[in-house]
Protein backbone atom coordinates (compact mmCIF):
# COMPACT_ATOMS: atom_id res chain seq x y z
CA UNK A 1 0.00 0.00 0.00
CA UNK A 2 0.87 3.79 -0.80
CA UNK A 3 -0.18 5.17 3.00
CA UNK A 4 2.22 2.40 4.23
CA UNK A 5 5.15 3.79 2.23
CA UNK A 6 8.43 3.70 4.49
CA UNK A 7 8.71 7.92 3.74
CA UNK A 8 4.86 8.22 4.64
CA UNK A 9 5.71 6.00 8.04
CA UNK A 10 8.81 7.92 9.10
CA UNK A 11 6.60 11.85 8.43
CA UNK A 12 3.85 10.05 10.36
CA UNK A 13 6.22 8.69 13.45
CA UNK A 14 8.74 12.11 13.34
CA UNK A 15 4.93 13.60 13.59
CA UNK A 16 3.63 12.00 16.51
CA UNK A 17 7.06 12.55 18.45
CA UNK A 18 6.64 16.14 18.02
CA UNK A 19 2.97 16.05 18.86
CA UNK A 20 4.09 14.37 22.41
CA UNK A 21 6.43 16.73 23.02
CA UNK A 22 3.78 19.73 22.45
CA UNK A 23 1.30 17.01 25.12
CA UNK A 24 4.03 17.35 27.05
CA UNK A 25 4.66 21.24 27.76
CA UNK A 26 0.90 21.57 27.32
CA UNK A 27 0.94 18.77 30.86
CA UNK A 28 3.38 20.61 32.91
CA UNK A 29 0.29 23.55 32.38
CA UNK A 30 -2.77 21.79 32.70
CA UNK A 31 -1.71 18.93 34.76
CA UNK A 32 -3.88 17.12 32.27
CA UNK A 33 -1.67 13.61 31.65
CA UNK A 34 0.00 13.70 28.45
CA UNK A 35 -0.86 9.77 28.07
CA UNK A 36 -4.62 10.60 27.54
CA UNK A 37 -3.84 13.38 24.69
CA UNK A 38 -1.55 10.21 22.95
CA UNK A 39 -4.91 7.67 23.73
CA UNK A 40 -6.77 10.38 22.16
CA UNK A 41 -4.48 10.77 19.38
CA UNK A 42 -4.29 6.71 18.97
CA UNK A 43 -8.09 6.72 18.59
CA UNK A 44 -8.29 9.43 15.74
CA UNK A 45 -5.03 7.39 14.03
CA UNK A 46 -7.81 4.22 14.34
CA UNK A 47 -10.92 6.58 12.84
CA UNK A 48 -8.36 7.83 10.29
CA UNK A 49 -7.14 3.98 9.25
CA UNK A 50 -10.86 3.13 9.54
CA UNK A 51 -11.65 5.49 7.08
CA UNK A 52 -9.11 4.87 4.68
CA UNK A 53 -10.03 1.15 4.54
CA UNK A 54 -6.73 -0.14 6.83
CA UNK A 55 -8.43 -1.26 9.92
CA UNK A 56 -7.68 -4.10 9.73
CA UNK A 57 -3.98 -3.37 10.52
CA UNK A 58 -2.63 -5.83 13.43
CA UNK A 59 -0.77 -3.66 15.78
CA UNK A 60 -0.67 -5.87 19.12
CA UNK A 61 3.00 -7.22 18.58
CA UNK A 62 4.27 -3.97 18.28
CA UNK A 63 2.11 -2.86 21.24
CA UNK A 64 3.85 -5.74 23.32
CA UNK A 65 7.41 -5.17 22.36
CA UNK A 66 7.16 -1.29 22.80
CA UNK A 67 5.46 -2.15 26.62
CA UNK A 68 8.62 -4.46 27.70
CA UNK A 69 11.03 -1.70 26.54
CA UNK A 70 8.81 0.98 27.57
CA UNK A 71 8.36 -0.55 31.14
CA UNK A 72 12.25 -1.27 31.97
CA UNK A 73 13.12 2.22 30.59
CA UNK A 74 10.59 3.66 32.93
CA UNK A 75 11.82 1.03 35.43
CA UNK A 76 15.51 2.41 35.47
CA UNK A 77 14.85 5.65 34.69
CA UNK A 78 13.20 6.02 38.16
CA UNK A 79 16.08 3.71 39.86
CA UNK A 80 18.20 6.50 38.85
CA UNK A 81 16.59 8.87 40.39
CA UNK A 82 16.79 7.07 44.17
CA UNK A 83 19.32 8.03 46.25
CA UNK A 84 20.09 6.03 48.91
CA UNK A 85 20.84 8.34 51.91
CA UNK A 86 20.60 7.92 55.19
CA UNK A 87 18.03 10.85 55.34
CA UNK A 88 15.81 8.74 52.84
CA UNK A 89 15.62 5.45 54.28
CA UNK A 90 12.77 5.72 56.38
CA UNK A 91 10.78 7.46 53.13
CA UNK A 92 11.69 4.35 51.21
CA UNK A 93 10.89 2.22 53.32
CA UNK A 94 7.48 3.80 54.16
CA UNK A 95 6.68 4.29 50.26
CA UNK A 96 7.32 0.50 49.73
CA UNK A 97 4.96 -0.50 52.67
CA UNK A 98 2.19 1.44 50.75
CA UNK A 99 2.82 0.53 47.71
CA UNK A 100 2.85 -3.73 49.11
CA UNK A 101 0.03 -3.42 51.46
CA UNK A 102 -2.04 -1.02 48.54
CA UNK A 103 -1.32 -3.46 46.27
CA UNK A 104 -2.52 -6.57 48.18
CA UNK A 105 -5.62 -5.39 49.85
CA UNK A 106 -6.89 -3.65 45.68
CA UNK A 107 -6.18 -6.63 44.34
CA UNK A 108 -8.02 -8.75 46.80
CA UNK A 109 -10.93 -6.41 46.55
CA UNK A 110 -10.89 -5.98 42.75
CA UNK A 111 -10.92 -9.76 42.52
CA UNK A 112 -13.92 -10.51 44.45
CA UNK A 113 -16.01 -7.65 42.41
CA UNK A 114 -14.64 -9.40 38.90
CA UNK A 115 -15.70 -12.75 40.55
CA UNK A 116 -19.00 -11.60 41.47
CA UNK A 117 -20.13 -9.80 38.53
CA UNK A 118 -18.54 -11.77 35.79
CA UNK A 119 -20.21 -15.30 35.24
CA UNK A 120 -17.45 -18.20 35.00
CA UNK A 121 -14.68 -16.66 36.10
CA UNK A 122 -12.58 -18.47 39.22
CA UNK A 123 -10.73 -17.18 41.96
CA UNK A 124 -7.72 -17.97 40.75
CA UNK A 125 -8.58 -15.99 36.95
CA UNK A 126 -10.45 -13.22 38.86
CA UNK A 127 -6.96 -12.61 40.98
CA UNK A 128 -5.09 -12.99 37.76
CA UNK A 129 -7.24 -10.13 36.22
CA UNK A 130 -7.38 -8.02 39.19
CA UNK A 131 -3.90 -7.61 39.44
CA UNK A 132 -2.96 -5.59 36.55
CA UNK A 133 -6.04 -3.17 37.70
CA UNK A 134 -4.58 -2.47 41.12
CA UNK A 135 -0.68 -1.61 39.99
CA UNK A 136 -0.13 2.29 39.68
CA UNK A 137 1.12 3.58 36.38
CA UNK A 138 4.99 5.02 37.07
CA UNK A 139 4.95 6.00 32.97
CA UNK A 140 2.14 8.65 34.04
CA UNK A 141 2.98 9.35 37.81
CA UNK A 142 6.53 10.09 37.37
CA UNK A 143 6.09 12.63 34.44
CA UNK A 144 3.24 14.43 36.20
CA UNK A 145 4.44 15.09 39.81
CA UNK A 146 7.59 17.13 38.64
CA UNK A 147 5.40 20.10 40.01
CA UNK A 148 5.12 18.87 43.61
CA UNK A 149 7.34 19.48 46.49
CA UNK A 150 10.18 17.69 46.93
CA UNK A 151 9.07 15.62 49.62
CA UNK A 152 5.44 14.53 48.19
CA UNK A 153 7.64 14.08 44.64
CA UNK A 154 9.91 11.60 45.89
CA UNK A 155 7.09 9.41 47.70
CA UNK A 156 5.21 9.19 44.61
CA UNK A 157 8.60 7.78 42.64
CA UNK A 158 8.94 5.78 45.45
CA UNK A 159 5.59 4.29 45.18
CA UNK A 160 4.72 3.73 41.56
CA UNK A 161 8.51 2.17 41.32
CA UNK A 162 7.63 -0.47 44.06
CA UNK A 163 4.08 -0.99 42.72
CA UNK A 164 5.52 -1.81 39.39
CA UNK A 165 8.12 -4.52 40.28
CA UNK A 166 5.74 -5.78 43.22
CA UNK A 167 3.08 -6.21 40.90
CA UNK A 168 4.91 -7.90 37.62
CA UNK A 169 5.85 -10.35 40.58
CA UNK A 170 2.48 -10.72 42.01
CA UNK A 171 0.78 -11.40 38.66
CA UNK A 172 3.64 -13.80 37.08
CA UNK A 173 3.45 -15.41 40.36
CA UNK A 174 -0.42 -16.56 39.77
CA UNK A 175 0.52 -17.06 36.54
CA UNK A 176 3.00 -19.56 37.79
CA UNK A 177 0.46 -21.14 39.86
CA UNK A 178 -1.53 -21.81 36.87
CA UNK A 179 1.08 -24.62 35.78
CA UNK A 180 1.89 -26.21 39.03
CA UNK A 181 -1.56 -26.06 40.77
CA UNK A 182 0.91 -26.71 44.27
CA UNK A 183 0.45 -23.25 46.14
CA UNK A 184 3.08 -24.11 48.93
CA UNK A 185 5.75 -25.65 46.52
CA UNK A 186 5.06 -22.90 44.71
CA UNK A 187 5.54 -19.64 47.22
CA UNK A 188 9.02 -21.30 48.08
CA UNK A 189 10.35 -21.52 44.45
CA UNK A 190 9.16 -18.14 43.85
CA UNK A 191 10.86 -16.62 47.43
CA UNK A 192 14.02 -18.53 46.02
CA UNK A 193 13.41 -16.76 42.77
CA UNK A 194 13.84 -13.27 43.91
CA UNK A 195 16.90 -14.24 46.43
CA UNK A 196 18.37 -15.59 43.28
CA UNK A 197 17.16 -12.65 41.20
CA UNK A 198 18.85 -10.43 43.78
CA UNK A 199 22.66 -12.25 44.05
CA UNK A 200 22.80 -11.93 40.61
CA UNK A 201 21.15 -8.38 40.26
CA UNK A 202 23.99 -7.25 42.52
CA UNK A 203 26.78 -9.87 40.56
CA UNK A 204 25.64 -8.01 37.22
CA UNK A 205 25.66 -4.78 38.37
CA UNK A 206 29.17 -4.40 39.92
CA UNK A 207 30.51 -6.07 36.55
CA UNK A 208 28.75 -3.79 34.31
CA UNK A 209 29.77 -0.83 35.84
CA UNK A 210 33.73 -1.85 36.03
CA UNK A 211 33.54 -2.82 32.55
CA UNK A 212 31.76 0.11 31.17
CA UNK A 213 33.95 2.53 33.10
CA UNK A 214 36.79 1.43 31.29
CA UNK A 215 35.02 1.40 27.57
CA UNK A 216 36.49 4.23 25.68
CA UNK A 217 34.45 4.31 22.58
CA UNK A 218 31.48 6.71 22.68
CA UNK A 219 29.34 4.38 21.54
CA UNK A 220 28.71 2.71 24.66
CA UNK A 221 25.76 3.76 25.76
CA UNK A 222 23.18 2.18 23.46
CA UNK A 223 25.41 -0.99 24.20
CA UNK A 224 24.60 -0.69 27.59
CA UNK A 225 21.11 -0.40 26.76
CA UNK A 226 21.49 -3.73 24.96
CA UNK A 227 22.99 -5.52 27.62
CA UNK A 228 20.31 -4.65 30.33
CA UNK A 229 17.55 -5.73 27.54
CA UNK A 230 19.40 -8.87 27.17
CA UNK A 231 19.77 -9.94 31.16
CA UNK A 232 16.60 -8.95 31.16
CA UNK A 233 15.40 -11.24 28.25
CA UNK A 234 17.19 -13.97 29.66
CA UNK A 235 16.15 -13.29 33.26
CA UNK A 236 12.46 -13.91 31.81
CA UNK A 237 13.16 -17.21 29.84
CA UNK A 238 14.84 -18.41 33.53
CA UNK A 239 11.42 -17.48 35.27
CA UNK A 240 13.66 -14.94 37.62
CA UNK A 241 11.76 -11.46 38.77
CA UNK A 242 14.15 -9.82 35.69
CA UNK A 243 12.67 -6.06 36.70
CA UNK A 244 14.99 -6.66 39.73
CA UNK A 245 18.30 -6.52 37.86
CA UNK A 246 16.73 -3.20 35.84
CA UNK A 247 16.63 -1.61 39.46
CA UNK A 248 19.49 -3.49 41.83
CA UNK A 249 21.41 -1.76 38.31
CA UNK A 250 20.05 1.96 38.68
CA UNK A 251 20.51 1.90 42.37
CA UNK A 252 24.41 0.65 41.98
CA UNK A 253 25.51 3.18 39.25
CA UNK A 254 23.19 6.26 41.05
CA UNK A 255 25.15 5.35 44.34
CA UNK A 256 28.22 4.22 43.41
CA UNK A 257 29.73 5.94 46.30
CA UNK A 258 27.51 3.31 48.74
CA UNK A 259 27.94 0.27 47.07
CA UNK A 260 31.36 0.81 45.93
CA UNK A 261 33.15 0.85 49.71
CA UNK A 262 35.64 -0.54 51.35
CA UNK A 263 37.90 -3.41 49.00
CA UNK A 264 35.00 -2.81 46.25
CA UNK A 265 36.27 0.90 46.21
CA UNK A 266 39.67 -0.20 44.33
CA UNK A 267 37.61 -0.99 41.37
CA UNK A 268 35.85 2.13 40.85
CA UNK A 269 37.03 4.71 38.75
CA UNK A 270 34.67 7.68 39.73
CA UNK A 271 34.73 10.01 36.93
CA UNK A 272 34.10 7.61 34.41
CA UNK A 273 31.50 5.99 35.89
CA UNK A 274 30.13 9.21 36.57
CA UNK A 275 30.40 9.79 33.04
CA UNK A 276 28.38 6.55 32.41
CA UNK A 277 25.52 7.29 34.83
CA UNK A 278 25.01 11.28 33.61
CA UNK A 279 25.16 9.78 29.94
CA UNK A 280 22.91 6.78 30.88
CA UNK A 281 20.50 9.47 32.46
CA UNK A 282 20.25 11.18 29.61
CA UNK A 283 19.64 8.16 27.15
CA UNK A 284 17.13 6.61 29.51
CA UNK A 285 15.02 9.66 29.76
CA UNK A 286 14.62 10.49 25.86
CA UNK A 287 14.28 6.47 25.06
CA UNK A 288 11.39 6.14 28.03
CA UNK A 289 10.07 9.62 25.74
CA UNK A 290 9.67 7.91 22.43
CA UNK A 291 8.85 4.56 23.65
CA UNK A 292 6.13 5.78 25.70
CA UNK A 293 4.74 7.85 23.20
CA UNK A 294 4.19 5.29 20.78
CA UNK A 295 3.23 2.08 23.61
CA UNK A 296 -0.15 4.53 24.09
CA UNK A 297 -0.82 5.63 20.95
CA UNK A 298 -0.91 2.50 19.46
CA UNK A 299 -2.78 1.64 22.15
CA UNK A 300 -5.99 3.93 21.37
CA UNK A 301 -5.76 2.93 17.96
CA UNK A 302 -5.95 -1.15 19.12
CA UNK A 303 -8.76 -0.23 22.19
CA UNK A 304 -12.51 -0.79 21.24
CA UNK A 305 -14.69 1.92 22.03
CA UNK A 306 -18.12 0.56 22.19
CA UNK A 307 -17.63 -1.65 25.01
CA UNK A 308 -17.33 1.62 27.07
CA UNK A 309 -21.19 2.21 26.08
CA UNK A 310 -22.22 -1.01 28.73
CA UNK A 311 -23.64 -0.49 31.98
CA UNK A 312 -22.01 -3.68 33.28
CA UNK A 313 -18.61 -2.15 32.34
CA UNK A 314 -19.26 1.10 34.18
CA UNK A 315 -20.85 -0.71 37.36
CA UNK A 316 -17.27 -2.93 37.39
CA UNK A 317 -15.49 0.11 36.65
CA UNK A 318 -16.90 2.20 38.75
CA UNK A 319 -16.98 -0.27 42.03
CA UNK A 320 -12.83 -0.87 41.54
CA UNK A 321 -12.10 2.75 41.24
CA UNK A 322 -14.37 3.17 44.46
CA UNK A 323 -12.37 0.65 45.89
CA UNK A 324 -8.81 1.66 44.95
CA UNK A 325 -9.50 5.09 46.50
CA UNK A 326 -10.99 4.15 49.85
CA UNK A 327 -7.99 1.65 50.55
CA UNK A 328 -5.91 4.16 49.35
CA UNK A 329 -7.37 6.77 51.84
CA UNK A 330 -7.04 4.22 54.65
CA UNK A 331 -3.55 3.14 54.14
CA UNK A 332 -2.49 7.29 53.32
CA UNK A 333 -4.29 8.28 56.98
CA UNK A 334 -2.40 5.21 58.97
CA UNK A 335 0.98 6.16 57.20
CA UNK A 336 1.43 9.80 56.10
CA UNK A 337 -1.56 11.40 58.60
CA UNK A 338 -3.82 14.09 57.08
CA UNK A 339 -1.80 15.86 54.92
CA UNK A 340 -2.69 13.27 52.02
CA UNK A 341 -3.76 15.85 49.20
CA UNK A 342 -3.12 15.43 46.46
CA UNK A 343 -1.08 11.98 46.90
CA UNK A 344 -4.88 10.21 47.59
CA UNK A 345 -5.35 10.64 43.91
CA UNK A 346 -2.13 10.22 42.04
CA UNK A 347 -2.98 6.42 41.76
CA UNK A 348 -3.57 6.00 37.43
CA UNK A 349 -3.55 2.74 35.70
CA UNK A 350 -1.38 2.75 32.61
CA UNK A 351 1.65 1.22 30.76
CA UNK A 352 2.28 -1.94 33.30
CA UNK A 353 -1.89 -2.33 33.63
CA UNK A 354 -2.05 -2.64 29.52
CA UNK A 355 1.20 -4.85 29.24
CA UNK A 356 -0.14 -7.17 32.03
CA UNK A 357 -3.43 -7.70 30.48
CA UNK A 358 -2.20 -9.01 27.23
CA UNK A 359 -0.08 -10.88 28.82
CA UNK A 360 -2.87 -13.28 30.76
CA UNK A 361 -2.30 -16.94 29.25
CA UNK A 362 -4.52 -18.12 27.19
CA UNK A 363 -6.18 -20.76 29.15
CA UNK A 364 -6.62 -18.28 31.79
CA UNK A 365 -8.67 -16.10 29.73
CA UNK A 366 -12.52 -15.45 30.67
CA UNK A 367 -15.01 -14.66 27.59
CA UNK A 368 -17.08 -12.47 29.94
CA UNK A 369 -14.51 -10.09 30.72
CA UNK A 370 -14.89 -6.49 28.69
CA UNK A 371 -11.64 -4.88 27.67
CA UNK A 372 -13.61 -1.84 28.53
CA UNK A 373 -13.12 -2.03 31.75
CA UNK A 374 -9.45 -2.18 31.12
CA UNK A 375 -9.99 1.40 29.31
CA UNK A 376 -12.80 3.04 32.06
CA UNK A 377 -10.24 2.55 35.00
CA UNK A 378 -7.23 3.74 33.10
CA UNK A 379 -9.23 6.88 31.93
CA UNK A 380 -10.86 7.26 35.66
CA UNK A 381 -8.29 7.05 37.57
CA UNK A 382 -6.43 9.53 35.23
CA UNK A 383 -9.05 12.09 34.97
CA UNK A 384 -9.08 12.03 39.28
CA UNK A 385 -5.70 12.34 39.59
CA UNK A 386 -5.66 15.79 37.19
CA UNK A 387 -8.51 17.16 39.16
CA UNK A 388 -6.48 16.23 42.20
CA UNK A 389 -3.48 18.43 40.62
CA UNK A 390 -5.05 21.07 39.35
CA UNK A 391 -6.37 21.50 43.09
CA UNK A 392 -3.19 21.28 44.57
CA UNK A 393 -1.62 23.10 42.27
CA UNK A 394 -4.15 26.52 42.58
CA UNK A 395 -4.22 25.85 46.41
CA UNK A 396 -0.03 26.25 46.65
CA UNK A 397 -0.71 29.33 44.36
CA UNK A 398 -3.43 30.93 46.58
CA UNK A 399 -0.63 30.49 49.72
CA UNK A 400 1.96 31.85 48.52
CA UNK A 401 0.33 34.72 47.30
CA UNK A 402 -1.45 35.05 50.86
CA UNK A 403 1.97 34.39 52.25
CA UNK A 404 3.39 37.23 49.54
CA UNK A 405 0.84 39.77 50.65
CA UNK A 406 1.23 39.35 54.68
CA UNK A 407 1.69 42.60 56.61
CA UNK A 408 5.34 42.88 58.70
CA UNK A 409 5.48 40.77 61.47
CA UNK A 410 2.46 38.65 60.23
CA UNK A 411 4.50 35.46 59.91
CA UNK A 412 5.12 35.54 63.92
CA UNK A 413 1.00 34.81 64.72
CA UNK A 414 0.31 33.13 61.24
CA UNK A 415 -0.29 29.52 61.23
CA UNK A 416 3.29 28.25 60.45
CA UNK A 417 1.63 25.83 57.18
CA UNK A 418 1.30 29.16 54.76
CA UNK A 419 5.50 29.99 55.73
CA UNK A 420 6.16 26.46 55.01
CA UNK A 421 4.19 25.70 51.47
CA UNK A 422 6.33 28.84 50.40
CA UNK A 423 9.50 27.60 51.42
CA UNK A 424 8.68 24.46 49.89
CA UNK A 425 7.45 26.31 46.65
CA UNK A 426 11.08 28.31 46.70
CA UNK A 427 12.27 24.48 46.23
Amino acid sequence: MEALSPYNLIIASSIIIILSFFFGELARKTNIPSVLMLIALGILIKFGLEANEMGGLNFFPYLEVLGIVGLIMIVLEAALELKLKKEKYVPIAKALIIALVGLMLSTWVAALILEYFIDGMSTMQAWLYATPLSILSSAIIIPSVTGLIEKKKEFHIYESTFSDILGIMLFYFLTAQLDTGDHSSGVAGFAGSVVLTIVLSFVASYLIVVVFQNIRSHTKLFLLIAVLLLLYSLGKSAHLSSLIIILVFGLVIANMKLFFRGFLGKWLIQDKAKEVYEGLHVITMETAFVVRTFFFVIFGITISLASLASLNVAMISGLIILSIYVIRYVILRLFIGKDIIPQLFVAPRGLITILLFYAIPQEAMVEGFEPGILLFIIIGTSLLMTVAMVYDKRRSEQAVRQAQNMPIGYEQWTAPTVLEVVEEEKH
